[in-house]
């Protein structure tokens, strides 16, 4: 029952994965605060936490899980992105980079504030 509501968001943490794992010279240079660079950083992590709030919410094979479901999508979620900016430094002509880190945990934030615009009521 775990995978069936968390496939959506297991999926979309592999699909992140090999975006981060592409060649820096294969992306578009960009370099202000509000660049298509930031927005898809900050659009790809809003999916994986409202993604995986969700997931945990529904599935009921473990049950502190599903009790704290915001608090554990939250946290693998800026986990997951704080790691992948990090591994950032091995990637050929690729870096870390704070601004990049700040969307993507605007992004995880905004992922649970959609969460709770959709189910506040669903879950009581």
């Amino acid at each position: 029952m775990f995978i069936r509501y968390n496939l959506f968001a297991i999926v979309w943490a592999c699909v992140i994965f090999l975006l981060i794992l592409m060649p820096g010279k294969q992306l578009p240079d960009t370099g202000n605060l509000f660049s298509i660079d930031k927005i898809a950083h900050f659009g790809v992590f809003a999916i994986l936490s409202f993604l995986m709030i969700v997931g945990f919410a529904k599935q009921k094979t473990n049950k502190d899980l599903n009790k704290l479901h915001a608090l554990y999508g939250l946290g693998i979620s800026m986990f997951y992105a704080s790691v992948l900016e990090l591994s950032q430094a091995v990637v050929p002509d690729r870096q870390m980079s704070m601004a990049d880190l700040i969307a993507n945990t605007l992004g995880v934030i905004a992922g649970y504030l959609l969460f709770l615009l959709i189910y506040k009521f669903s879950f009581r």
